[in-house]
């Protein structure tokens, strides 16, 4: 019965009611991944500290434990079909012996290694030539400090954790001697800054067979002082030149990591018309969170269809959107009180996707909204009223 079952899945990549997907990481993404599933009764299993958490009442069954943690990960990749992630920070180590053992991983934990370390994810893109910023790696804090002091080290210039860092988290700009306070004591990846005209994000998606399906770039406008999208814009506001040349080389990196499932990739588009490679994720992104109420497919069933070798969905365009992340108000931290909610659910187009977390803290992810409309002007119009009504407090 087992080989049965395995010749099934392989050939065809489609479930039977005991096939089993594990997710490490129980957060919104694993939520949403969560959601998406149920809709074709395929079970999801998630490993992660507390089902209090936003993905624990979107899934068959919650392990808790830790997604950092060898045994908990080997453990829980033993008992599930397909394995996945809805965040990079996990335990490769685990996850690379799982892979040795026949265990089917998506994205490759080897793959996942170079990603999740944004020095040996610059140097994959240099060592392919796929079109970056430049960039040096540092040790820590004192290194940088000495390189400036030696004229070695020109700003402005930009300072990324090489681990650890997300929604904003592990990244410094430092224009002046003024900013050598915020300087990050951590080794790190350092880049000029670029003289950007905008941001955009592409996510690609590939399965086992090769099919490889680009969703329309984006435009993302950043929180001025959390380094967090706050407003993300599709189509992008660019020419069809740019939107082909930014689909393009996002496909490249698809092509060249080989990873099977989703990989959003982030872009600078210069002022004189570059294209450069900021970052990548190997997993569903806020940057295509638009897709749920926009697209014909959302980047979510796409990952499942992704990881199961399903055909991938259309990933066109049913209508302009624009997405508005739902953060914590500044200076409060406590239970979660959405403030203005019935006024911002009133607003002709908007889909609010809530994520459930019980506390609420400044600049925290809590959910986000989707506006859609005729028109992109009116769907920007309408997040703009979002944003003013909707406050995530605390009580």
């Amino acid at each position: 019965m087992n080989e049965v079952k395995s010749t099934i899945d392989k050939r065809d990549g489609v479930s039977n009611s005991d096939f089993k997907i594990g997710i490490l990481g129980g957060g919104q993404l694993g939520k949403m991944l969560g959601l998406a599933a149920a809709n074709w009764d395929v079970k999801i299993w998630m490993l992660d500290k507390s089902k209090s958490f936003p993905g624990g009442n979107t899934c068959s069954h919650f392990v808790e434990g830790d997604f950092k943690n060898y045994d908990d990960v080997y453990n829980f990749g033993q008992q599930v079909d397909v394995l996945t992630i809805e965040i990079e920070h996990v335990n490769t180590d685990a996850l690379l012996q799982l892979e040795k053992e026949g265990k089917t991983i998506h994205p490759s934990p080897s793959k996942l290694n170079i990603i999740k370390d944004k020095g040996l994810q610059k140097q994959f893109y240099y060592e392919h030539k796929l079109p970056t910023s430049p960039f040096r790696l540092f040790s820590g804090k004192e290194e940088i400090l000495d390189a400036i002091e030696a004229n070695k080290l020109r700003f402005p210039f930009v300072q990324k954790s090489r681990l650890a860092g997300y929604d904003g988290k592990g990244v410094a700009v430092i224009r002046s001697e003024n900013d050598l306070s915020k300087i990050l004591a951590a080794p790190s990846v350092l880049e000029p800054l670029v003289d950007i005209d905008k941001e955009l994000a592409v996510v690609v998606a590939r399965n086992e067979r090769g099919e490889v399906q680009a969703f329309p770039p984006v435009e993302m406008e950043f929180h001025p002082t959390a380094n967090l999208v706050e407003f993300l814009i599709c189509p992008a506001q660019i020419s069809d030149e740019i939107s082909q040349k930014a689909i393009d080389v996002s496909m490249k990196v698809m092509e060249t990591f080989g990873v099977c499932g989703l990989l959003a990739v982030e872009l600078f588009l210069t002022k004189s018309g570059e294209i450069l490679i900021n970052e990548v994720a190997p997993r569903p992104h806020n940057s295509g969170h638009h897709t749920i109420d926009s697209c014909y497919t959302s980047q979510f069933q796409q990952h499942l269809r992704a990881i199961m070798n399903l055909p991938l969905g259309s990933t066109k365009m049913k209508t302009p959107s624009v997405m508005v992340n739902i953060l914590g108000a500044d200076n409060h931290t406590g239970h979660a009180y959405y403030d203005g909610l019935s006024e911002a659910m009133n607003i002709e187009g908007a889909n609010l996707h809530l994520y459930g977390k019980e506390l609420t803290k400044p600049f925290r992810k809590m959910g986000h909204a989707t506006i859609v409309a005729d028109s992109l002007e009116k769907a920007k119009s309408n997040a703009r009223k979002l944003k003013e009504k909707l406050r995530v407090i605390s009580l």
